[in-house]
């Protein structure tokens, strides 16, 4: 029986005349809840320039498609409704200052972490993938985490950060690596160790909750998943399904190498966290750190070998074949932080990117 896959997604609410990110959450949720008749799937975030919606869970990735795509258009008409339009951006690209959400919960972020949670406005998307037990949960963390900065050069939609060009792919991944938790993490070896680690975390005091373990991946301490955080949010719906197929093939792949007694690759952190800024300043640009060899190599050579590691997987699923073709799009027209480029040097215009962003978003 295939594993159970959902998506979270992150949008910014923008100003559908000038592109700026506009402070409108609170108005958008109520027309959301309003309308929804008791099936809202959108939440509240960090900033009020920012919502987030959730997917159901999905065993099939037509299903996952039409969901993503269902709230999507959701987003868009309660936007529109409220005087905004949504775009699927990981930063925004003109200059913006984020106002913090009126929530309790984020009120002690912005006084416990002052600039770090004023300026995180960065628009991620979250991949939960169902698991049988803390400890398949743990052996799954621990086999894919060499692959996951292979998934940030994929999603990478975030080139822009107030008004300027970051020469980076993902300049979300270089803020959100401000908070104290972020990153990629040690092998844990054990649900016990993973969980003692999350503990000692929790007990510095540093941390409010588990809610704010913000590993690359992790154990979700509200369902019996592991959770894929490393991607922004990407700018094409179709390739948010690719990031979803993707993670489920890792997931299956790593738990069979667990089954067989395979031990994990014995990659140090801090070799890791060069493979991620490398993803993140790269995308799919340049090379990037190869997860086998652990050396530069083609963004499309290294994108091959994540095919063929999960190559077994989505042919048991039945996505090998979408995958491929999907796969073979983004490296044709590129990432999201390609064509937010190739706009700016057609258009000369940071509002006509953001505007264009804004039409693919709903496509």
């Amino acid at each position: 029986m295939a594993r159970t896959v959902g998506v979270e997604e992150e949008l910014l609410l923008v100003d559908a005349a000038s592109g700026e990110a506009r402070a409108l959450s609170s108005a958008v949720l109520a027309i959301a809840e309003k309308d929804a008749a008791g099936e809202s799937a959108f939440e509240p975030e960090l900033h009020r320039q920012q919502l987030e919606f959730s997917t159901h869970p999905c065993a099939d990735m037509g299903e996952l498609a039409a969901s993503v795509h269902r709230w999507r258009a959701e987003a868009v008409r309660h936007a529109t409704e409220a005087g905004a339009s949504v775009a699927a951006l990981a930063t925004s690209p003109l200059p913006v200052s984020p106002t913090i959400g009126t929530g309790e919960r984020y009120r002690w972020m912005a006084e416990r972490y002052g600039l770090t949670a004023q300026e995180q406005l960065t628009c991620g998307c979250h991949v939960h993938v169902s698991v049988a037990s803390d400890e398949e949960g743990v052996a799954v963390l621990d086999r894919v985490r060499c692959w996951l900065p292979v998934l940030l050069a994929l999603s990478a939609n975030s080139p822009f950060w107030q008004g300027q060009d970051s020469e980076y792919s993902s300049y979300r991944s270089r803020v959100w690596g401000r908070w104290p938790s972020a990153g990629p993490v040690e092998v844990h070896g054990s649900a016990g160790e993973y969980h003692a680690r999350v503990r000692s975390l929790i007990g510095t005091g540093v941390l409010r909750d588990e809610g704010m373990v913000y590993f690359d991946a992790r154990l979700s301490h509200r369902y019996p998943t592991v959770e894929v955080r490393i991607a922004d949010v990407c700018l094409h719906p179709a390739d948010t399904v690719l990031l979803a197929t993707l993670v489920r093939g890792l997931v299956d792949t790593a738990a069979r190498e667990w089954r067989a007694g395979e031990p994990p690759q014995d990659v140090s952190t801090s070799v890791l966290r060069a493979a991620f800024w490398q993803a993140g300043r790269a995308g799919l640009e340049d090379r990037l750190v190869h997860p086998r060899t652990l050396r530069p190599e083609p963004a499309p050579d290294v994108l091959e070998a994540l095919l063929e590691h999960v190559r077994d997987a989505l042919e048991d699923s039945g996505d090998l074949e979408a995958a491929e073709r999907a796969l073979a799009a983004v490296e044709r027209r590129g990432n999201g932080a390609r064509i937010q480029r190739e706009v700016l040097a057609r258009t000369g215009s940071l509002r006509d990117t953001v505007a264009e962003c804004v039409r693919i978003t709903a496509a």
